[in-house]
């Protein structure tokens, strides 16, 4: 049996500029995170004593006598890849999906380092970064970036630079006090529904060539937020974070809401000095930079949204429990 705990991460500066289209011809940069907020994912093989060959419990809850029929696009195509039968698989998360934190690419990577520890493997976190980006953006074809399967397999504050070459992780190792600060003055609130983020992917990229110079000024953005973060006034942060929201509610409709422009309109009367809703837009989380002072007014200003408290993580996915099973494929009467 394998259990594996995967972060969730919060994007900053740069998301957009993650897409290949996009950062082969001009580059891309990315300031991200991981947090305390995570999936876990348990996989061993299924005892060979139902009249199914797998089990897969999420949000559903699959019984199948074949690879082929699971309708769970990940689960089924990394089955296939990776040569994985009678398995049962479960996921749970202290988070909900949809919800901008990169949850499904933080199913990705957990599902593969589970995977691969059931066969006795060991990758890197490159590898399996660089698998879940094939397993969601070529064998799930789903339109979309490719920060968040870096972010989650590396963990930590990063900037993510982006090539025609691939990607570069930098961590952005901070002073534990400044650090501390940092994330004390962030405060995340849930809006309380979620969204498709694949139908906000595809609008976001084939909107790619249009807005490509609002793309750049956000990757420019990036570069100015890691200055900050190593030396300047953390108020500035919150400062280029309502700058880069300004940008990339712009790039698409799609992306925000009149409710969200309420809301965030609400949070920086009260003292905010900037923000940003996480992820693809469209709803889920919202993250504000608040001085101390101003928090409980922001508070108030935002009563009627759940607040989650959050620490900073440096981790990235791991695996929790690793207990090896003796394990025979069971023939199908066709292979026998």
């Amino acid at each position: 049996m394998i259990i594996t705990q995967t972060p969730f991460r919060m994007s900053f500066f740069g998301g957009g500029t993650d897409f290949p289209d996009f950062y082969r011809e001009h580059g891309g940069a990315v300031i991200s995170t991981t947090f305390d907020k995570y999936c876990y994912i348990t996989v061993r093989h299924l005892p060979p004593f139902f009249d199914y060959r797998s089990e897969l419990v999420y949000a559903k809850t699959e019984r199948v006598t074949e690879v082929d029929e699971i309708r769970h696009p990940a689960i089924r195509e990394a089955m296939r890849w990776l040569d994985m039968h009678e398995l049962r698989v479960t996921y749970d998360a202290d988070l909900p999906a949809r919800t901008g934190l990169g949850t499904s690419s933080s199913f990705a990577v957990g599902l593969l380092s589970a995977f691969y520890a059931l066969k006795g493997k060991q990758p890197g976190r490159r590898q399996l970064a660089d698998d879940a980006i094939h397993l969601e953006r070529v064998l799930c074809a789903e339109d979309g970036g490719v920060q968040d399967q870096i972010a989650v397999a590396f963990g930590g504050l990063n900037r993510i630079d982006f090539d025609a070459s691939g990607y570069r992780v930098t961590p952005i190792e901070l002073p534990g006090e400044r650090l501390t600060a940092l994330n004390d003055n962030l405060m995340l609130f849930f809006t309380g529904f979620s969204r498709s983020s694949p139908e906000i992917q595809t609008a976001h990229q084939g909107a790619l060539k249009s807005q490509a110079a609002r793309l750049l000024e956000m990757k420019a953005l990036t570069s100015e937020a890691e200055r900050v973060l190593r030396g300047g006034s953390l108020d500035d942060f919150g400062r280029l974070l309502d700058e880069t929201w300004r940008l990339k509610r712009g790039v698409t409709s799609r992306i925000s809401t009149d409710t969200i422009d309420t809301l965030y309109a609400r949070a920086t009367r009260a003292g905010a000095l900037g923000g940003k809703l996480l992820g693809a837009g469209g709803g889920g989380f919202l993250i504000f930079y608040a001085e101390k002072d101003k928090q409980a007014a922001v508070r108030r200003a935002l009563s009627g949204l759940m607040e989650v408290p959050f620490r900073f993580e440096s981790g990235g996915t791991r695996i929790l429990y690793n207990v090896p099973e003796t394990y025979t494929r069971q023939c199908t009467e066709e292979e026998a």
